[in-house]
């Protein structure tokens, strides 16, 4: 593509690239300069005119744009759904709640093809609502080489995806421990957090922090997703919500995460069904890093213990007032 000033004789068919006041109302950027437009110019005292100009291969920027946004969505993804593209740009919407799969390397590899074109997401597995953007294609200049679009869709084939809930109802189940501590807080937390996804919760259901009596209330549970909130802390893989996960039959795949708050979250299975021990910041409805393992597994994503070492960059979510020990100590 060329740009720059270009006589009015020479301008006919171009891109206009300023908008331009006249004698009579204005032209916007973008237009294609017809043969009025250019009378136009001339009667206002325009000898020249800042133009795009395309050349044999070019792809104009709207064109780009849906192209290389097809390309990022997989074929048969119906999760996503395409805007029209304009002004160069294209936007990909959640067609509902559920969570965002960002090929974080591919997206890479196609923002460094060529600097015009450039697409920018949201972060990888970011919870998202019915409509929510998920990723914005932009092509920069009106038009760019066709060479560079086919390379930049070829970094980028398949690079989003989109992961709706695969569960739809949920038990959570809380311990007792005579503390005088409100189980209605921690459901209503809860409660809210799946309701954006979709999910019911069960009836709120109390239990003595006792490892038998936490066994046999997972044991009786039929809920697709079972999660746990403690009223102490779950302070070793050993400690008794870990426990009775396991005296009921299940196994605990993890215990701890590098994320603050959520440090004390252990995850598992029982009967194929994923548990969840929510760490104590639950009861709040802040974010924190139960959201990231609980929102993965309702949507069947599958956490590994790597996951969730990976998790630690960018992990620290807030500062936490209430410490017993200050963090400038």
């Amino acid at each position: 593509m060329k740009f720059g000033p270009v006589p009015l004789a020479e301008a006919e068919g171009a891109i206009l690239a300023h908008s331009v006041s006249l004698n009579r109302g204005k032209l916007k950027k973008g237009v294609t300069l017809g043969p009025e437009d250019l009378q136009r110019l001339a009667e206002t005292g325009y000898d020249d005119a800042v133009v795009a100009r395309l050349e044999d291969g070019d792809v104009t920027e709207d064109d780009a744009a849906g192209r290389l946004a097809r390309a990022i969505v997989p074929e048969g993804e119906t999760g996503l759904r395409i805007g029209k593209a304009a002004t160069g740009r294209a936007n990909i919407f959640a067609k509902g709640p559920g969570l965002a799969g960002i090929d974080a390397a591919k997206i890479h590899a196609l923002n460094a093809t060529h600097p015009m074109i450039t697409v920018a997401t949201v972060p990888p597995w970011q919870r998202m609502d019915a409509r929510g953007m998920v990723a914005t294609v932009k092509i920069i200049s009106y038009a760019v080489p066709g060479t560079a679009l086919e390379e930049a869709a070829r970094h980028g084939a398949g690079a989003l995806s989109f992961h709706a809930p695969a569960l739809n109802h949920a038990e959570l189940i809380q311990t007792d421990v005579g503390s005088g501590l409100n189980p209605a807080k921690g459901h209503k937390a809860i409660e809210d957090r799946l309701t954006r996804l979709g999910v019911t919760l069960a009836d709120p259901h109390v239990v003595p922090h006792e490892i038998d009596a936490l066994a046999d209330a997972l044991s009786a549970s039929e809920a697709g997703a079972i999660l746990i909130l403690t009223g102490s802390a779950t302070s070793d893989s050993r400690d008794t919500a870990p426990e009775a996960l396991r005296r009921a039959g299940g196994e605990v795949a993890h215990f701890g995460m590098p994320v603050d708050p959520g440090n004390l979250l252990f995850f598992g299975t029982l009967g194929g069904r994923p548990v969840i021990g929510l760490p104590g910041c639950a009861r709040s409805p802040a974010l924190n890093g139960a959201d990231w393992v609980m929102e993965r597994l309702i949507c069947g994503v599958p956490v590994s213990p790597e996951d969730i070492a990976g998790m630690g960059v960018g992990g620290l979510l807030k500062e936490v007032a209430a410490r017993g020990r200050a963090r400038d100590a």
